[in-house]
């Protein structure tokens, strides 16, 4: 990530379009905000636009404006326009874009998202390309990662952040993380809410280990359960009411599924 950063620290300096390439989760809009924040454009606007799943005439008029109204090029005069999922824009959005970038002169400068495969369609965008490599295939920066968001979550949750057990370790680094860094934030957030306090486990992870049976659904589902309840009973010192509004649940229904679990609210009473 680090080679990552670097390069997008060079472009950043220029006005050039960029063309972003990575799997989904993989970080490429958190990329394409640094190199706006790292810009000298960095005072201007930065427009993001999400072009996944949406129509022709829907691109156009977000790109372009309707009726009198500005579109997003028109919007980012004099900063950056985000274009996210933009190898979803149509044959014609895509040619009347790099028109209009042409003619604006370096007014806008462009960001653009893609998935590996579509990269090549953006072709006549021009520009920078910058490649973002799934976690899986950089593993150097699975601990340093998981070490940020645990940080990171532990302040929001009000705890203190211990780190990991031995086995977490060495099972965030095999994972596949088919979701790359976004699956990997989500499940540390997960795991500090069941955890609580005390170093993260591969458990609470719901990371796999050596020799493990693969349970049913159901099992899973019960388990997970159970070390929720347990995690937040923990954390309100088996206060049900104020444990249940954690978990945004009516009290009667957490109380429900405190009874199905089979855990012991008293254990947890100082």
């Amino acid at each position: 990530m680090q080679e990552v950063v670097d390069q997008a620290s060079a472009i950043a300096r220029s006005d050039n379009p960029v063309v972003i390439a990575g799997d989904s989760g993989s970080g490429r809009k958190q990329v394409a905000r640094a190199i706006h924040q790292w810009s000298p454009r960095a005072g201007g606007e930065l427009i993001e636009v999400q072009l996944a799943a949406t129509s022709e005439p829907a691109q156009l008029r977000e790109l372009f404006g309707e009726d009198g109204a500005p579109g997003a090029i028109a919007q980012a005069q004099g900063g950056t326009l985000l274009l996210e999922s933009a190898d979803q824009l149509s044959a014609s959005a895509l040619t009347r874009l790099a028109d209009a970038l042409r003619s604006a002169e370096g007014r806008v400068r462009l960001l653009a998202t893609t998935s590996p495969e579509g990269a090549g369609a953006l072709a006549p965008l021009g520009g920078e390309r910058l490649a973002i490599a799934r976690l899986a295939e950089r593993v150097e920066d699975v601990l340093p990662l998981a070490a940020h968001f645990l940080a990171e979550f532990a302040a929001e949750e009000g705890v203190e952040p211990v780190g990991f057990t031995a086995d977490a370790r060495r099972w965030l680094v095999e994972e596949p993380w088919s979701g790359n860094v976004r699956e990997l934030r989500e499940r540390i957030r997960q795991a500090i809410r069941l955890a609580g306090q005390g170093a993260i486990s591969a458990e609470a992870l719901m990371l796999s280990t050596e020799g493990d049976e693969v349970p049913s659904f159901k099992d899973a589902k019960r388990a997970f359960e159970t070390r929720y309840v347990e995690g937040l009973l923990r954390r309100c010192s088996g206060n049900i009411s104020r444990a249940a509004r954690m978990a945004k649940k009516d009290r009667k229904d957490f109380y429900d599924v405190i009874r199905r679990t089979g855990v012991d609210p008293q254990h947890f009473r100082g």
